[in-house]
C-alpha cells in the first residue's frame, strides 16, 4: 500500500494539459478530504478496533505474571548468569515481595499485585518473551510506540489509520488518553511524515487533575461565542483559500492536513461530548471500573471512556498509566501502581465480554520494557533482554502462555518476540499485512517494522 506524498491526485490532474486538471476538483477536493474512510484490510481480520492499556516506566514482569521461583531460593545471591548493559549499578537476586496463586483452568501464576486481572486469565494470551533494544525511557517508548529508537516515525496508531481509517467520521481514529508528555512525548502518538489526518488525538494529559481532564477533555471542543453556521461559513471560506492554492499549482499538504483537522473538529461538536460523558453509564457500571473509588477512578475512567469510543467506531485506543519505574521501594510504590488499574483492567475485559465485544477488540497490556530480577537499592531496573506482554481478545488464544524467559527471568530464551514482532502481530490480527503496509517518503518506503518482523501465528485462535 502506497501513497507517495509529493504526487496526490490532485496533482495528478493539475498537471494534466489543456486545462483538463481541473475538471471535477469540487467533487475531488471532497473525496480528497476524507482520508479517515474506512478502508479494506488486505485479509479478513480477527480484530477490528484496538485498546492499548500502557504502563509507563516499565512493569516487573517477575512480579506480576511471570513466577520464578528460583529468585525465592536465591535471594540474596550473586546472579548465575552474565549481566547485559545495565541502566544503573545493581547487586544480587531478590525475590518478588508477593505471592503467586495459580488461576483458571490454565493453572496461571498472577501475584497478589493483581488480584482481580487474574480473574480473567482464560481470556487472556501471555506472551513472557517480549524483547526491545531500548534501555533508557525514551528510546524504549519511542520503540515500543513507532518501531525506532531515535527518530521520528508514525506510531502504530498513525499506521492502523493510514491502513484501515476508521468507522466513525465524527470521532478521531486515534486516540491516547492522558498520556505522559515526558521522554518521547508527542512523538509516541505522532504522525510524522504520513499525512495529518493520521495523528493521535490526546485527551488530556498525564499531570493534571482528573476532574480538570473531564470537563474539557478535549481543548476548545465546544465552540466559544460562534453558532455552527457561522463556523461552516469560516470551514468553507478556508476551503476556497485551498481551492485557490491548488489552482496555482501550490498545493500544500500540511495546508490539507490543518483544514481536514478543523472539518473534523467542527463534526466532533455533534457527538464527542456525549462520547465522553461517563456519567450516563450505569452506576453497576461505575462500579465495575473503580470509578467510584478514588485509587482507581482515574484509570478506571480512562478504561470505561476507551469502551465508549470503540463501540462508537473508534479504531484505537491507548490508556495509559504513568509511574511503574521502580529502582526504589518496588514493594511500596508497585503495589500502589497496580492498585490503580487492577480493577479498572478487569472491569474492563469483563465489560467488553458482556457486550459480545472481546472477541473483535484487541486488548494490549505492557510497558517499555520489564525489570531486573536483580535489585537496584531496594528497587529494579530497566530490563530490556526478556518481559512480559499480555493480549486478550481480537483473535488471540484464550488461555495461552507464549514464550518464555530464563530461570531468573532476565533473557527471552523461547520464542523471542521483537517489538518489530509484535508489530507484525498486531497488524496481522488487524488483517494487514505489514509488509504490505508501506508509505513512500524521501526516496523509499517506510513501514512499521521497518526491514523485520514476523508474525507470532502460535498465539492466534
Amino acid at each position: 500500500m502506497m501513497n507517495p506524498s509529493h504526487f496526490s491526485r490532485r496533482a495528478m490532474l493539475r498537471k494534466s494539459a489543456c486545462g483538463f486538471g481541473m475538471i471535477g476538483l469540487s467533487s475531488l477536493l471532497a473525496a480528497e478530504t476524507n482520508p479517515l474512510a474506512p478502508k479494506a484490510p488486505h485479509f479478513a481480520p480477527t480484530a477490528k478496533r484496538v485498546i492499548m492499556l500502557f504502563m509507563d516506566g516499565g512493569p516487573s514482569h517477575v512480579d506480576s505474571f511471570d513466577q520464578k521461583p528460583l529468585l525465592d531460593r536465591d535471594h540474596l545471591k550473586p546472579p548465575p548468569f552474565k549481566l547485559g548493559t545495565t541502566f544503573n549499578p545493581v547487586g544480587a537476586l531478590m525475590k518478588s515481595p508477593w505471592a503467586f496463586n495459580r488461576y483458571g483452568q490454565m493453572g496461571m501464576p498472577v501475584s497478589d499485585l493483581f488480584p482481580n486481572v487474574a480473574q480473567h486469565v482464560d481470556k487472556i494470551t501471555f506472551m513472557h518473551s517480549m524483547v526491545a533494544d531500548g534501555l533508557d525511557h525514551g528510546g524504549a517508548l519511542l520503540q515500543m510506540h513507532t518501531g525506532t529508537l531515535t527518530l521520528t516515525r508514525p506510531s502504530m496508531g498513525s499506521w492502523i489509520l493510514y491502513g484501515l481509517g476508521t468507522e466513525n467520521q465524527n470521532l478521531p481514529g486515534f486516540l491516547t488518553i492522558r498520556p505522559h508528555t515526558g521522554h518521547s512525548g508527542v512523538r509516541n502518538w505522532s504522525t510524522a511524515f504520513l499525512p495529518g489526518a493520521y495523528q493521535g488525538t490526546p485527551v488530556g494529559v498525564s499531570r493534571p487533575r482528573l476532574e480538570d481532564v473531564q470537563k474539557e477533555p478535549i481543548e476548545n471542543l465546544l465552540p466559544q461565542g460562534l453558532s455552527p453556521e457561522q463556523q461552516r461559513y469560516e470551514l468553507d471560506m478556508l476551503r476556497n483559500v485551498n481551492l485557490k492554492q491548488a489552482e496555482l499549482n501550490k498545493y500544500d499538504e500540511r495546508l490539507e492536513s490543518r483544514i481536514q483537522s478543523f472539518e473534523l473538529a467542527f463534526r466532533m461538536q455533534a457527538e464527542a461530548p456525549d462520547a465522553f460523558d461517563t456519567s450516563k453509564e450505569s452506576e453497576a457500571t461505575k462500579k465495575l471500573y473503580g470509578v467510584d473509588d478514588p485509587a482507581t477512578a482515574d484509570y478506571g475512567w480512562q478504561c470505561l471512556l476507551a469502551r465508549r469510543l470503540v463501540e462508537r467506531g473508534v479504531r484505537i485506543v491507548q490508556c495509559n498509566s504513568e509511574g511503574w519505574d521502580q529502582h526504589t521501594e518496588l514493594a511500596r510504590r508497585h503495589a500502589e501502581q497496580a492498585r490503580m488499574v487492577d480493577r479498572p483492567i478487569a472491569g474492563l475485559l469483563a465489560d467488553l465480554e458482556s457486550r459480545d465485544m472481546l472477541k473483535d477488540t484487541l486488548v494490549i497490556w505492557g510497558g517499555e520494557f520489564g525489570r531486573t530480577p536483580v535489585m537496584e537499592k531496594d528497587g529494579r531496573d530497566h530490563n530490556p533482554y526478556g518481559f512480559t506482554f499480555w493480549m486478550a481478545g481480537g483473535g488471540v488464544k484464550r488461555g495461552f502462555r507464549y514464550g518464555a524467559t530464563d530461570d531468573y527471568g532476565y533473557n527471552a530464551v523461547e520464542d523471542r518476540m521483537h517489538v518489530h514482532d509484535f508489530h507484525a502481530t498486531v497488524l496481522h490480527l488487524l488483517g494487514l499485512d505489514h509488509k504490505r503496509l508501506t508509505y513512500r517518503y524521501s526516496g523509499r518506503d517506510f513501514r512499521l517494522t521497518d526491514v523485520y518482523g514476523d508474525v507470532a501465528k502460535k498465539i492466534l485462535a
